[in-house]
């Protein structure tokens, strides 16, 4: 089977830095033991430590300012979750009236058996053999969508799946981009008008999906995963093009959200969904779905 290969000279290289040109202020990122601000009358947050009477970065990132509490967010990091946040995880483990998931952070997550819905949404205490069913429920491998209930002392986060919108996923796409360039808005589950799902974790994790009627959700309490039934192909390549569009913003450091995928998404369509891993074309794609996100702030 022939397939033709791209070769690039370095001369033709991207340059990424015109991606930055584009923008009208660029913010300033510190380095970890420079001074932020000299200690009267501040205090010190995430990212920063106190040192001759000044706030000094311990991170590379930007400066963050509330009120009075200084952080640095750094560039590049692990997740670290806040109370509320929607989150795409992994099963590592099935433990006693527990799963270990994986949700990007430093430390693995739990998801306490009396934190999800049992099947058909039934309300009622659980039992042993609620315990017992654990594995039916859920396994190792599977991926699920939840929301971080609570955050221990020692940075472990507390999920639940306690709504028929979390649970089981069962046909799509991961995709894995930095924690830093998913925007935090209210809504994380989308229904695109190109015709597919995504759900937007805080935590980096992406999955996208086939749209699914009203019918298909909840109706076996977040556990439902029919890995049988054939997804159409023009859906498939609905769901390849939105996932090389994702990792196209995030190559060129654009935030993530409901608009910006979907803009994405339309400059896109002037290529084939192969063309979209070339630079010079995530370049492009890039470039435009900027200008077009800037013009949407000039209007408003």
């Amino acid at each position: 089977m022939a397939t033709n290969a791209i070769i690039e000279l370095a001369s033709d290289r991207v340059d990424w830095t015109a991606l930055a040109d584009n923008q009208e202020q660029l913010p300033r990122i510190y380095t970890p033991g420079e001074v932020l601000m000299p200690e009267a009358g501040f205090m010190r947050g995430h990212g920063t430590f106190v040192e001759d009477e000044n706030i000094k970065a311990s991170v590379a990132g930007v400066i963050e300012k509330v009120n009075k509490l200084i952080s640095v967010r750094p560039l590049k990091s692990r997740y670290v979750g806040e109370i509320g946040d929607v989150v795409v995880a992994r099963v590592l483990e099935v433990g006693q009236k527990r799963w270990r998931v994986d949700t990007n952070s430093r430390l693995d997550s739990l998801l306490l058996l009396s934190s999800v819905n049992l099947p058909g949404g039934e309300l009622r205490r659980r039992s042993a053999e609620d315990e017992q069913m654990m594995r039916r429920y859920l396994d190792e491998g599977d991926l699920i969508s939840a929301e971080v209930q609570n955050v221990f002392e020692e940075g472990t986060l507390s999920l639940y799946t306690r709504s028929l919108k979390y649970g089981k996923l069962s046909q799509g796409i991961l995709v894995k981009v930095f924690p830093a360039l998913v925007k935090r808005r209210k809504m994380h589950f989308h229904n695109l008008p190109c015709g597919a799902s995504v759900i937007l974790g805080n935590n980096g994790y992406i999955w996208i999906s086939p749209t699914k009627t009203d019918e298909q959700v909840g109706g076996e309490g977040g556990f439902a995963q029919n890995l049988t039934e054939v997804v159409p192909r023009n859906e498939r390549e609905v769901i390849a093009r939105l996932r090389n569009c994702i990792l196209a913003l995030a190559k060129c450091k654009l935030m993530l959200y409901d608009t910006s995928i979907q803009y994405a998404y339309d400059e896109s369509l002037k290529y084939e969904s192969r063309e979209l891993l070339q630079q010079h074309v995530i370049f492009d794609i890039g470039e435009q779905t900027q200008a077009r996100l800037r013009d949407v702030d000039l209007m408003e």
